[in-house]
């Protein structure tokens, strides 16, 4: 039911465009992920996370980003490149059976934001800035979103969504780099570590990050798998401006990570910022391990990652927000 909600608000959302043009101009990228704990059979803490759009010209929160990326990555490499997302993050305490406010558990959130990306490459370097305006709180419509999917598949109704955050509006400023480079290749397969950094500031977080991946496969292209977190996704054109001679067919990797940040401010942890709200107190230093495989048929690629996080917050027992859940990534190129 979240799936079919949100699909059809965002469709909603570009209907302006389709009229307009009966199909995405060429070197559009339409791009879908998806993030959830329930292979993991758990349903608690970062519950789900959807986020649609893609590189498309459009002109909105894109033009600040550019700006932004030009002072962050002067050199003369691409043209910059554009995107569009919409998205929703829903947030929920170990236990969502617990009607009464759960004052050691993880708060009850909802985040839902339009983002506006920026983005271009030079070399075996990738830059992206991310600009996110949205709201937190009831009007993020998490309650909704969460009680009809359960509805539909018959699993237990949450029952403490009156505890959530308030409304507030919120947003996030983000910068992320991203370089490729080869260790090896042997019987047509190769080897590449694909280390990043970057700084998320705003309301919704402020956080500084470091990470990357290696991974293993043939014909490889982009910078690894796209990701939902800001910043995370290849836009419009990117891939045939940087990589015009790859090959065509299949494209496959494993690929192993890490992304460690070091947090400032989370808002579903710490709270709203200009009112009173559910709080939690948050740890500093948090990491995600990765584990996962991608494959391309011609334009089309799917990504699928199993996400172990570290505990988030502290409790009584300090065993508070660890958990496993997986991401997956659906990408079109036109």
């Amino acid at each position: 039911m979240f799936r079919a909600i949100l699909l059809l608000t965002l469709f909603a959302s570009l209907l302006p465009v389709a009229s307009a043009q009966p199909r995405p101009p060429e070197g559009s990228e339409f791009q879908l992920f998806i993030e959830n704990d329930m292979l993991a059979r758990t349903d608690r803490y970062y519950t789900n996370g959807i986020k649609f759009g893609g590189g498309a010209p459009f002109d909105l929160l894109q033009l600040p980003a550019t700006e932004l990326l030009k002072k962050l990555a002067p050199e003369n490499g691409s043209a910059v490149h554009l995107g569009l997302f919409l998205g929703q993050n829903l947030y929920t305490p170990k236990s969502i059976r617990i009607s009464q406010p759960q004052p050691l558990d993880r708060p009850w959130a909802a985040w839902l934001y339009l983002g506006g990306v920026a983005q271009r490459a030079k070399g075996n370097r990738l830059d992206t800035v991310e600009i996110d305006l949205g709201l937190v709180g009831p009007s993020a419509l998490g309650r909704e979103v969460q009680s009809g999917w359960h509805k539909l598949i018959g699993a237990t109704q949450p029952e403490g969504w009156h505890n959530q955050l308030p409304n507030e509006p919120a947003f996030l400023v983000s910068w992320l780099a991203k370089s490729k480079h080869a260790l090896g290749s042997a019987a047509a397969t190769d080897l590449e570590l694909i280390p990043h950094g970057g700084a998320t500031v705003g309301t919704v977080m402020t956080l500084a990050r470091a990470g990357g991946i290696l991974r293993f496969g043939r014909h490889m292209t982009g910078f690894g798998p796209d990701t939902i977190e800001p910043g995370g996704a290849m836009l419009q054109n990117m891939r045939r401006d940087i990589e015009p001679g790859r090959a065509h067919g299949i494209e496959w990797y494993v690929f192993a990570g890490l992304d460690h940040r070091l947090i400032a401010h989370n808002i579903f942890l710490d709270g709203t910022v200009f009112r009173d709200s559910p709080s939690v107190r948050r740890r500093p230093h948090v990491y995600d391990l990765t584990l996962g495989l991608s494959l391309r048929f011609d334009a089309v690629r799917l990504s699928l990652t199993r996400v172990r996080r570290s505990e988030e917050f502290f409790t009584a027992a300090s065993n508070g927000g660890r958990q496993t859940f997986d991401s997956v990534n659906l990408g079109i190129e036109f």
